[in-house]
């Protein structure tokens, strides 16, 4: 991996979950039986209605104002006709104003109606229009929906519509995707599992039946049965990381927290260590602070966490490279909160980045690097991950000065009581 390449990874930070939702089955009210289309037309008629009356009033009333100045025009005193021309104008005068006087009734009427009508007309218009624009992309994107809860993560939705509907069909495309790759991630770990549960689980067998069946006896049956021990202990080893991975989400996790002297532990760890790094050829180095580090936390959760992260050390690391333990206090740069703070170096091959970004995601990384390097099924950094989220830390990768990778543990003054709080 390249020295310059120092952009850390930092394993997300858990996000609360959302209250519970409300039940479906809670009483509606009555339009809530309606469709979304049936209720934007509904809307869009009331609002032409209402509009519609309005004019309609007001048309009304002008047509009353103007007959109430014809009425009072025609009410005027006039001269007494004298000549045939001035007594026919007087008769029609009079026929105009019997007529005025019997069509504002039905003229105001006149109008009200034809402003309902075209209210009405606008309206559905205006409703249907909408609720087709608005409803035609929510319903591509409730079929999406559907299949996706039948188990398919192959549907996209065109993000089409409304910048709001858009947004909706972006969220579900962009879900899909994170299925998909989710459940290709679990399918890989399974498969990874499965070949490291085979192989010890072959060895097991294998020599069982040699000394049942009599073909190895003396010295070579107590061989094969310490192989038998050393793979069964293999096998419990895994089993149990199983569990503890499977337990970490649970309500019922328990936290022991006692005050611990941070580099008191990474000594003792290092004294373990050091016959296990020696083995494989490699060389444990221990840093520890010039003053006590103490803090309020589960002693033996966070032993499981430098256990982790040594343990995956020591693996990666090539005989006569270093492996470094180290305990320091925080720094600006570490997250707010650190009051302590926990490194495993070592110079083994390193992470790229893109490793970095899936670093702590089950099976990830046994999975890309299983035959170019000793890797393992790929829990054990996921367990840390957790344990170190537990005890309300936050952990990171990066590069190692020694060449390979670093992962730092930012821990605070106290475990939190209850749900984990981790360092910003």
């Amino acid at each position: 991996m390249p020295a310059d390449d120092r952009s850390p990874a930092t394993a997300p930070i858990p996000v609360a979950s959302p209250p519970d939702a409300p039940r479906r089955d809670a009483p509606r009210r009555w339009y809530g039986h309606l469709s979304l289309s049936v209720q934007m037309t509904l809307v869009c008629v009331a609002v032409a209605l209402v509009a519609a009356i309005l004019s309609g009033v007001a048309a009304a009333r002008a047509v009353i104002q103007e007959d109430r100045i014809a009425a009072a025009a025609a009410a005027a005193p006039v001269t007494a006709a004298t000549t045939p021309a001035e007594r026919a104008r007087e008769r029609a005068r009079e026929r105009a104003l019997a007529r005025a006087e019997a069509r504002p009734v039905q003229r105001v009427e006149r109008a009200v109606v034809i402003a309902l009508a075209v209210g009405l007309g606008v309206g559905l218009l205006a409703g249907g229009g909408a609720a087709r624009l608005l409803t035609r992309p929510l319903r591509r994107t409730a079929v999406a929906a559907t299949a996706l809860q039948h188990g398919r993560r192959d549907v996209r939705v065109p993000a089409e519509g409304p910048p709001e509907i858009a947004e909706v069909a972006d969220s579900l495309n962009a879900l899909a995707a994170a299925l998909a790759t989710s459940e290709a991630r679990q399918r890989r770990f399974l498969l990874s599992v499965s070949h490291e549960l085979r192989t010890p689980l072959t060895a097991v067998q294998g020599f069982g039946e040699s000394i049942a069946d009599g073909v190895v006896e003396g010295e070579h049956a107590r061989e094969a049965g310490r192989v038998v021990v050393a793979e069964s202990q293999r096998l419990a080893r895994l089993v149990e990381d199983l569990l503890a991975l499977a337990r970490m989400g649970a309500d019922d996790f328990r936290l022991e927290p006692a005050t611990v002297d941070v580099g008191a532990l990474v000594d003792d760890a290092g004294r373990t260590w050091s016959a296990r790094a020696a083995a494989s050829g490699s060389v444990l180095r221990v840093e520890l602070p010039s003053v006590p580090l103490v803090i309020r936390t589960d002693p033996g959760r966070l032993r499981q966490v430098l256990d982790g992260l040594a343990a995956n050390a020591v693996r990666m690391t090539p005989a006569g490279h270093p492996v470094v333990l180290a305990a320091r206090p925080p720094s600006p740069t570490d997250p707010v909160g650190t009051a302590a703070v926990l490194q495993v170096r070592d110079g083994g091959p390193g992470l790229t980045e893109a490793d970095r970004a899936v670093a702590f995601e089950p099976g990830a990384l046994g999975a890309r690097y299983r035959d170019e390097r000793p890797v393992g099924v790929g829990i054990g950094l996921s367990l840390v991950h957790g344990l170190v989220q537990r005890l309300g830390g936050a952990i990171a990768v990066d590069v190692a000065p020694e060449g390979g990778a670093a992962f730092t543990v930012a821990l605070p003054v106290a475990a939190p009581a209850g749900a984990p709080s981790p360092v910003q």
